[in-house]
Parts: C-alpha cells; sequence; structure tokens
C-alpha cells in the first residue's frame, strides 16, 4: 500500500510542477487569464497531494509501529526507497524560493536589500 500511496503522490506532485511551470511562463508574458483557469486544478491537485502525502506518514507509522527495534532504512523496500528519493528530488523543483549555498548547505536567499539614494 505504501508503494501506491508513494507513487500516486509522486504523479500529484509532477503535475504540481507542471501547472506551476506553465503559471511561470504566463507570468513572463503578462498572460494572466490562463493562471486563473488553473487555479482550481492547482488546489484540487495540491489538496490531494497532501491527502497522499498523510497516508504515506501513517503507513511508515505503522510499519515503525509492527517493527520497533527495526531502523526505517531496513523496513522499506528498493522501490519504496528509490519513490521517496524521487518525491525529495520532485519537491526540490516544486520549491521556487530562491536558494544559496553556505558550505554544504543550502539555505534561503538573504532578505532583498533595499536600494540607499542620498539626496
Amino acid at each position: 500500500m505504501l508503494s501506491y500511496h508513494l507513487q500516486s503522490a509522486l504523479s500529484d506532485l509532477r503535475d504540481l510542477i507542471t501547472i506551476t511551470e506553465s503559471d511561470i511562463e504566463d507570468i513572463k508574458v503578462a498572460n494572466h487569464n490562463p493562471q486563473f483557469d488553473r487555479l482550481k486544478l492547482k488546489e484540487e491537485k495540491l489538496k490531494s497531494f497532501e491527502a497522499k502525502k498523510a497516508m504515506i506518514d501513517h503507513e511508515i507509522a505503522s510499519l515503525i509501529a509492527a517493527n520497533p527495534k527495526a531502523e526505517l532504512p531496513q523496513l522499506l523496500n528498493e522501490e519504496q526507497h528509490a519513490s521517496l528519493g524521487e518525491l525529495k528530488a520532485e519537491l526540490q523543483n516544486l520549491r521556487v524560493m530562491p536558494t544559496e549555498m553556505q558550505g554544504y548547505n543550502k539555505v534561503a536567499s538573504k532578505e532583498a536589500t533595499f536600494l540607499k539614494v542620498r539626496v
């Protein structure tokens, strides 16, 4: 069941990425009406993804409860590990907040600075 929820969540997430990319392209050319047309679909996909994410969390919690002495990596098969990795990567793709590197860590960009003008 966990594998099914992971694949389903990945599908919703990829749809959200596609919709967001379309929104970005429309913003670039000031074409706002298609964005509004996609808004309901985007909200539905987001709710669906959140529900599936909750199911994934529940399935993982159930696995851990049923096997309290085992570590999570031991409880998942290769396909599930791969799906979790894909989910993490796709979430990074969806993120729109610019990041920068501080050492080996990605962090949100610093706040915008204001232009100071002296008169």
